[in-house]
């Protein structure tokens, strides 16, 4: 056959493999197109920006109706910043599905449309509802790290509105 698989059993008593990647050294070249050396720059950010991802609480998983679609959310203690993670677990093949909100967990009106805008993009999309169609490349980026914007400005609240 062309490749052989090993099966490596764990070191006794410790969770490691005898010839783990951990013990090797290697030469990465951090400057190489397509490394992801940026996008952990990325993810640092907004992890930091982010009171609801600095902490351990409020973690919850959200349906969708694609297997190769993980969803989760976070939210910070006071619900002001409020996060969902979709994450496309195919990395060869674009993946899109609806997502199920929890509107009412996130304190947000069923009736009103809202914003999210993907941290890692800054791309802004306008959802409404709980249910919201998510598309992912994983040749452009592998995840949507979004935020949901607490409310949203409509024509009616600027001055110039008669």
């Amino acid at each position: 056959p062309a490749f052989e698989l090993c099966e490596q059993a764990a070191l006794p008593g410790r969770e490691e493999y005898l010839n783990s990647e951990k013990f090797e050294i290697r030469d990465w070249d951090l400057q190489r197109p397509g490394h992801i050396r940026q996008a952990i720059s990325w993810i640092n950010r907004i992890r930091r920006e982010n009171p609801a991802l600095q902490q351990t609480r409020h973690l919850e998983f959200y349906d969708t109706n694609n297997e190769a679609l993980l969803a989760y959310g976070k939210v910070s203690d006071d619900l002001m910043n409020r996060i969902i993670v979709v994450i496309n677990l195919d990395n060869h093949h674009t993946q899109s599905g609806w997502l199920r909100l929890p509107l009412a967990e996130l304190k947000i009106d069923p009736q009103q449309p809202f914003l999210v805008r993907d941290l890692l993009s800054n791309d802004h999309y306008l959802w409404n509802g709980e249910n919201n169609y998510v598309q992912i490349d994983p040749s452009a980026m592998p995840a949507h790290i979004l935020s949901i914007r607490q409310s949203m400005k409509r024509e009616t609240d600027f001055d110039y509105f008669i």
